[in-house]
């Protein structure tokens, strides 16, 4: 099993360093999707989402997969997300995580990104014509893990991928895969790779891409309908490596700390770094730091949206004295330039 172990490892670590090199500057903001990027839950929010190595449950089906495996028994979350204040756009988001057999575990996550009512606008009435529409960003993953001797972790999601309007709409899959190795004496030295956003292209079609033109045959009164054909986009695909260490000071008391590297083969690479203060799974504090390598070379480009720190914390108490289940609230906030920062506020229940 040992062998099993350390070649899936090296198997990860290979391919993570063969994709981390292969990305093509020239490519930057060519994908679509976008929303395979956002991240609806509190806890890893609170993170800038650099919990590569740590990530477990419901919240691991967006940064890690392989972190699925991690739970006592089942747990569910129920997540809403005001994305950049001042646009107006909300996520709403549900999870649910249920151990199968002793090593392994099924996830379930919804997605959908509110963006509210937008100006239906024309070349004759470019401040608006009076109506509106309403886009509709949907995605919904599918995800197993499974752990090997409560050392090595690793699963794969499966996503499909809808984005609409009234008279256009997009539908894809995307593929998650991850792994995380534990080891040291307490295992608090935490190690993981995660690949995400791996698919299928897209194409916009519908009636929307069709209009009318003049009949070449002036002979002929009517006019003639054509349809346009939109250009296929990529899925924003993602590469994340990162480590943790915990400093476990009594039995209750846990200081963690995170470092990341994320690839992302249509913008900039990133790193992040972060602290996370526990007294045992009742409270929890923490705070992140994601730096983006345009703002290190000062090349001059705009910085990313997110840009500097992060903050969160959780509060879990059991329903009554004694018991395993547990409910909690989750927190987390995002500085953000321009606009006001992103809230995320999440709903736990673990059985």
């Amino acid at each position: 099993m040992n062998k099993f172990r350390y070649t899936i490892l090296l198997a990860l670590l290979v391919f993570s360093i063969q994709f981390s090199f292969a990305g093509n500057p020239d490519r930057q903001g060519q994908a679509g999707a976008g929303q395979l990027l956002m991240n609806p839950w509190a806890r890893s929010a609170g993170l800038h989402s650099i919990a590569t190595s740590n990530v477990m449950g419901v919240e691991a089906m967006r940064i890690n997969v392989a972190g699925l495996s991690r739970i006592t028994k089942s747990e569910f979350v129920f997540a809403h997300t005001r994305y950049l204040e001042g646009t107006d756009i909300g996520i709403n988001a549900f999870g649910m995580a249920q151990k199968v057999g002793k090593s392994g575990a099924l996830g379930v996550s919804l997605m959908s990104v509110d963006m509210g009512e937008i100006d239906v606008t024309t070349t004759d009435k470019p401040q608006g014509n009076g109506s509106t529409f309403s886009p509709s960003l949907f995605n919904l993953g599918i995800g197993y893990a499974h752990m090997f001797e409560n050392k090595v972790s690793v699963g794969i999601l499966f996503r499909a991928i809808s984005e609409s309007t009234a008279d256009l709409s997009a539908f894809g899959f995307g593929i998650d895969a991850g792994v995380q190795y534990v080891t040291g004496p307490q295992d608090n030295f935490k190690f993981g790779i995660s690949l995400r956003n791996v698919g299928s292209p897209m194409r916009f079609s519908g009636e929307g891409l069709s209009e009318q033109a003049p009949n070449p045959e002036q002979s002929l009164p009517y006019e003639l309908t054509l349809s346009q054909r939109a250009e296929r986009f990529e899925l924003p695909s993602a590469l994340n490596i990162g480590a943790s260490y915990d400093f476990i000071f009594s039995e209750k008391n846990r200081v963690t700390l995170l470092a990341n590297f994320t690839s992302n083969s249509f913008s900039q690479d990133q790193i992040g770094g972060g602290l996370e203060f526990a007294l045992g799974d009742m409270f929890m504090l923490r705070g992140g730091y994601k730096l983006d390598f345009g703002q290190i070379a000062d090349d001059g480009e705009r910085p990313p949206v997110y840009t500097g720190p992060s903050a969160g914390l959780s509060v879990m108490v059991p329903v009554r004295k004694e018991s395993s289940t547990k409910v909690g609230l989750d927190y987390a906030y995002r500085l953000s330039n321009p606009w006001g920062g992103t809230h995320n506020i999440a709903v736990r229940i673990t059985l």
